[in-house]
């Protein structure tokens, strides 16, 4: 699936490429991260081999992502309109003013006006709620992102980081009131997070919200890196992040990728983020890539198609324990369905059984 093979975003008719380009790392104003010029670069080999959706945040950098993408829009105004330019709200960037960051109206029109100069743009393609801000209603923050969509400055919303129950809240909210309503749903996701599957992955697939997963390769353990036969010769980026995941059961995982890489000619990483592509709901998956070759590397994940039978490899090793009502509504399964098999999903017969005379206790 090349690039520009592209997919529309959940039940909405933006379209999107199957891999998103992360900018999290664009600028080392942290102290890490990519330099500008490389991050210039990167840019364009995405755009080049024929991507054209990018995400970023307000305060990724402190700020300085969203400047590279508006010097870079700035410096090729015909390629805006060709691009979805996604950004985010909610962080603070202001220390000391507990109206800088959060999901209030005054905080939420102010972010925006703030990324569409610092991406040199008078639109924003996809706005998304960074993370829920349990102070706000959900009624405000929807009325204000609402307001932003009449006004022109943004065309589509989405929401990251934030409970099903809410998303599910705020989404009802918004269709009874005529507003807009999130078309997107962005969560970390990979073969090592899928606790997601749980709530968050059913409600995007009932209110058709596209999902694109972050850390589709958790923070780089499942980039091929780090192996069993190498263990403990790698020091990781993250230090202590990664080296709590590499244990048995991750290697059990990253043995399985080699294999199955093996056959398809490709690389652990590639294999790892088709798995993500292929789970139901997901409609782009976000590449982070702090130098160019990561992200040849990383693009190539789109090219590899999993047979059913490798998907079930990798989905047994990694199979989540889903916790209340998951595990009761398995076992109601044949309560309700009696024992017959109902849209393709058979029922076993529950252990409560109708009297003789068909009348219950």
């Amino acid at each position: 699936m090349p690039l520009d093979q592209y997919v529309t975003l959940g039940r909405s008719g933006l379209r999107v490429s199957p891999l998103c380009l992360g900018a999290m790392t664009f600028g080392e104003d942290l102290g890490w991260g990519t330099s500008v010029e490389e991050s210039q670069q990167i840019i364009d080999r995405y755009i080049e081999l024929g991507g054209n959706f990018i995400d970023t945040a307000n305060f990724y950098t402190r700020s300085h992502s969203e400047k590279i993408i508006g010097d870079h829009v700035g410096r090729h105004p015909a390629r805006r309109d060709r691009l979805v330019i996604a950004t985010k709200f909610s962080g603070n960037l202001y220390p000391g003013d507990p109206n800088g960051g959060g999901s209030g109206r005054k905080s939420v029109i102010k972010a925006c006006e703030n990324s569409l100069r610092r991406l040199q743009t008078d639109y924003i393609d996809l706005y998304w709620l960074h993370m829920w801000d349990v102070n706000t209603p959900i009624e405000e923050t929807m009325a204000a992102l609402d307001d932003l969509v009449r006004a022109g400055k943004v065309r589509y919303l989405g929401v990251s980081d934030t409970p099903a129950w809410k998303i599910a809240e705020a989404n009802l909210i918004a269709r009874f009131r005529g507003w807009s309503a999130f078309v997107g749903l962005q969560i970390e996701y990979s073969l090592l997070e899928r606790t997601v599957e749980q709530e968050l992955v059913p409600m995007a697939t009932e209110f058709g919200l596209g999902i694109t997963p972050w850390s589709p390769l958790k923070s780089g353990v499942l980039s091929g890196k780090y192996t069993r036969s190498n263990a403990g010769e790698h020091r990781a980026d993250r230090g202590a992040l990664v080296d709590s995941f590499l244990t048995e059961d991750t290697y059990a995982v990253i043995d399985e990728l080699e294999v199955i890489a093996e056959a398809h000619q490709s690389t652990v990483a590639s294999v790892a983020l088709a798995w993500v592509l292929a789970k139901p709901a997901v409609s782009s998956v976000i590449i982070g890539a702090r130098r160019l070759a990561q992200l040849d590397d990383n693009i190539q994940g789109a090219d590899v198609e999993l047979t059913s039978d490798e998907i079930a490899r990798l989905d047994a090793l990694t199979e989540p324990t889903l916790g209340f009502p998951s595990t009761m509504l398995d076992m109601a399964t044949g309560m309700i369905n009696g024992g017959t098999t109902v849209n393709g999903v058979y029922g076993p017969t529950s252990e409560y059984v109708m009297p003789e005379g068909g009348q219950p206790y």
